[in-house]
């Protein structure tokens, strides 16, 4: 697979800075930021949603016809 040095990560954040320019760079940075934590609290709070429906699925069976 590809590795990416120390040189290679320079020259991205060079061409993003020249690109984007300092001011809206770090706006980028905070919200990839943001987006990476409100991720990771969507995954922590998922298995307490699938454990919670299933109890309330065991406690509350279907009707039998």
């Amino acid at each position: 697979m590809f590795r990416i040095g120390a040189e290679e990560l320079l020259l991205i954040f060079l061409l993003a800075l020249l690109l984007f320019g300092p001011g809206r760079l770090s706006a980028i940075a905070r919200e990839l930021g943001q987006s990476v934590r409100e991720f990771r609290r969507g995954l922590m709070e998922e298995p307490l949603k699938t454990g919670e429906e299933q109890d309330a699925r065991s406690s509350n069976p279907p009707p039998s016809s």
